[in-house]
């Protein structure tokens, strides 16, 4: 499947072509994640971190302009709602 990106990444990098298709599909399964998933994940990483939910939603408001595919601006509440239902 991804023929050609797996050539390019063994001829600009020192990975074995088996290494280069294993971080193409973690790549690609990373950015695979749904908003939801992706706000549940980072609300319990942020929230191990120790930082209190009013940070938390903040970071992940801001963090979510920068996914490879930036989803529609969720409000604060929207983002509550996808972790507490």
């Amino acid at each position: 499947m991804h023929d050609e990106l797996v050539d390019h990444l063994t001829r600009s990098s020192p990975l074995s072509r088996g290494e280069a298709l294993r971080v193409i599909q973690d790549v690609l399964a990373y950015f695979d994640e749904t908003t939801e998933d992706y706000v549940r994940r980072r609300h319990r990483e942020l929230q191990a971190q120790g930082l209190v939910n009013a940070a938390i939603f903040e970071r992940i408001e801001a963090d979510l302009k920068y996914r490879a595919v930036a989803p529609p601006e969720l409000t604060l509440r929207q983002l509550r709602r996808i972790v507490y239902g």
